[in-house]
């Protein structure tokens, strides 16, 4: 099984309305999006329902939706490998456009990452926001915040990584981050969930878990040209998830 974390945004439940609850472990078996990949989740159009703050927040899971985004962000990322036959992405691009046609709100309101957590992911965060839940056989974490405090953390961190000269091509992925977060409404509850991915950590490693307090202190730090404390907070941020992110690889 592959293990994913995943970030997702929930609106208010009275600007979405009802959706059946999704159900943990429910499956409708896997389904073929072609003869080169495989969708693991229920097709079934329901929601993640979460209490915060006293409200009922929605994120509805589109899963036909995500898995043809899903396609297509494969093929675009990996062009020549010949993976994908031409007709098939043309087939999944034109099923994604008359989705799209037929319900134009319909959009992704969750990002899911195989075997580890991007670190752009911790950047709406605050340390005090990590919560542990229990799953399965173990426990995982959690972080949630409303996106109108988180969004702006995000903005700032790509500034600040502008500005002290970062590779375009790491200062994109925040800003890829950022327009995602813009599309919705600044009512909007964020979550981070590292799902099953926490199973590759010990209950003790979890609980020393400071990943997104070091994100913040390595920002914090290169906003004051500070390299060294922000090369500090990063290399040991990045020294925990080494690991799992390597599976991602390996895989």
């Amino acid at each position: 099984m592959i293990r994913s974390a995943h970030l997702r945004v929930y609106l208010p439940e009275e600007r979405v309305g009802r959706y059946p609850r999704h159900l943990p472990g429910r499956s409708a078996g896997p389904v073929a999006a072609s003869d080169h990949f495989v969708w693991g989740e229920p097709t079934v159009e329901d929601a993640f329902l979460a209490d915060y703050d006293g409200r009922t927040y929605v994120c509805p899971r589109y899963p036909r939706l995500r898995m043809l985004e899903g396609v297509l962000a494969f093929s675009n990322a990996y062009p020549s490998s010949g993976l994908l036959p031409e007709r098939t992405v043309r087939h999944v691009a034109a099923e994604l456009e008359e989705l799209r046609s037929e319900v134009p709100t319909a959009r992704s309101y969750i990002l899911s990452s195989p075997w580890h957590v991007p670190l752009r992911w911790f950047l709406p965060f605050a340390a005090e926001q990590r919560t542990f839940y229990e799953l399965g056989d173990g426990r995982s974490i959690r972080y949630r915040t409303l996106l109108g405090r988180g969004r702006p953390r995000v903005h700032r961190a790509t500034e600040v990584l502008d500005d002290a000269g970062f590779d375009e091509s790491v200062v994109d992925q925040v800003r890829d981050l950022a327009r995602w977060l813009d599309e919705f409404t600044s009512e909007a509850m964020l979550e981070l969930d590292y799902g099953t991915v926490a199973s590759l950590f010990t209950d003790g490693d979890l609980v020393m878990d400071e990943s997104a307090a070091e994100v913040a202190t390595s920002i914090a730090a290169l906003a004051e040209l500070d390299y060294e404390a922000a090369g500090r907070s990063y290399a040991s941020v990045a020294s925990r998830w080494a690991h799992a992110q390597a599976l991602t690889f390996a895989n």
